[in-house]
């Protein structure tokens, strides 16, 4: 399943920064579109919305035990947690839980103005491009510090995340911004990871005290679709047979891309080449097999009519000079009239009397009798040994020589 993933800008009818990507490990393209003109996003695609950090606020709470992420009383729960910490009212918010959120445990809570989301997902529904997930453009992350510096130098802005506290954040540059930062980092500045887009490289440079990882706009979107958060929840969920669906998609994508799996790729890619190997030798093993028992079937025809000279097929070959040894010495076939009648004479009963006989070779139609269902299959357990195959339709009985004994 391929990405295209989206930048949500601040309102709906302002363009789309884009990117996709076919394996969500390297970038296919990017650009800037309207949301009709936004590349198409069929079978097989993934719609990403990518949420800016400038609109997300993150707050650390502790669920109270029995309230978890599928809790009925959830909203209820966080709007009660969170209202001294909220400048605007609750039910302008909307809320979403850390991936790894359960009942009674701690978990970040990432909280941003509803209505502009719900204009964003409704104008990309309107245009062909439904939105399976949202993510946040940075999320708290445990680990290493990391820095992003973004936009022009005269309003550039810094995204933190991780470090000692694992928060994320949005902060216009400005002289207090790095004393902010480094209050925050302490020695973790220091070994900090640091990203720059290519108009903001000197200012990251200075900071860091060392170059910064350029990454471009559309780096960082694909950067941020491989996080496991989802804002997608509450009201904004998506159907259960979607979220399968792309959680499906999702998983088979890191499997067959991602380099953590790529000793796993290789062990399935010999264990699939084994099996081929393995096929191919059985088949060749048995068409080995074939070829010495049709050599030793024409072996035997050509040792039994020496006056057979090519052998084209062995079986109707044989059957063919069989026919013709029983003419020349006067010996009867079982296809012949003579032991068709005798065997029927023999295993038909007293009591099937026939009241003609029609016949062909290695067919005899006996009219006019009708056998019962026990002696029917009688007749035919005693006549199939013979190599007899004995049936019945509304004129009487049919013999007919060819059963496999």
């Amino acid at each position: 399943m391929s990405l295209l993933i989206l930048a949500l800008p601040p309102g709906p009818a302002s363009p789309y920064a884009w990117a996709t990507s076919a394996d969500g490990q390297q970038l296919s393209a990017h650009g800037t579109a309207s949301a009709e003109l936004l590349p198409a996003a069929g079978r097989g695609v993934e719609v990403v919305a990518v949420l800016p950090a400038a609109q997300l606020s993150w707050h650390r709470v502790q669920l109270p035990r029995g309230v978890g992420p599928r809790s009925p009383r959830l909203r209820a729960t966080l709007v009660g947690l969170l209202e001294d910490q909220l400048l605007d009212e609750t039910e302008q918010l909307h809320f979403a839980l850390g991936p790894d959120a359960g009942a009674g445990g701690q978990t970040w809570v990432a909280v941003c103005r509803r209505d502009g989301l719900l204009a964003h997902l409704r104008a990309l529904d309107a245009a062909g491009r439904p939105v399976a997930r949202i993510v946040p453009e940075r999320s708290p992350e445990p680990g290493a510090l990391q820095l992003d510096f973004i936009g022009e130098p005269e309003r550039a802005q810094l995204l933190v995340a991780g470090g000692p506290d694992g928060g994320a954040q949005a902060l216009p540059w400005s002289a207090g911004t790095l004393a902010l930062l480094q209050a925050r980092g302490g020695d973790a500045l220091a070994t900090a990871q640091v990203q720059a887009e290519p108009a903001v490289a000197a200012l990251a440079e200075q900071v860091a005290g060392r170059p910064p990882t350029l990454q471009i706009p559309a780096q960082r979107l694909l950067q941020a679709s491989a996080t496991r958060w989802d804002l997608a929840q509450g009201e904004l969920a998506r159907t259960g047979a979607a979220r399968a669906s792309r959680q499906a998609g999702a998983a088979w994508r890191t499997f067959w891309h991602a380099p953590a799996w790529r000793a796993a790729r290789w062990g399935l890619g010999l264990l699939l080449l084994v099996q081929i190997v393995g096929l191919n030798v059985a088949a060749w093993q048995t068409r080995g097999e074939l070829a010495a028992r049709r050599t030793q079937i024409d072996a035997a025809l050509t040792q039994s009519f020496p006056q057979v000279k090519v052998v084209v097929d062995a079986p109707v070959q044989m059957a063919r000079e069989l026919a013709s040894l029983r003419r020349d010495t006067g010996a009867a076939s079982p296809r012949d009239l003579g032991p068709m009648l005798g065997t029927w004479a023999q295993h038909a009963g007293a009591e099937a009397v026939p009241a003609a006989f029609e016949y062909a070779p290695g067919e005899l139609r006996v009219r006019g009798v009708q056998l019962s269902a026990s002696a029917l299959e009688q007749a035919r357990r005693q006549l199939r040994p013979l190599g007899y195959r004995l049936d019945t339709d509304a004129q009487g009985a049919v013999l007919r020589e060819g059963a496999a004994p």
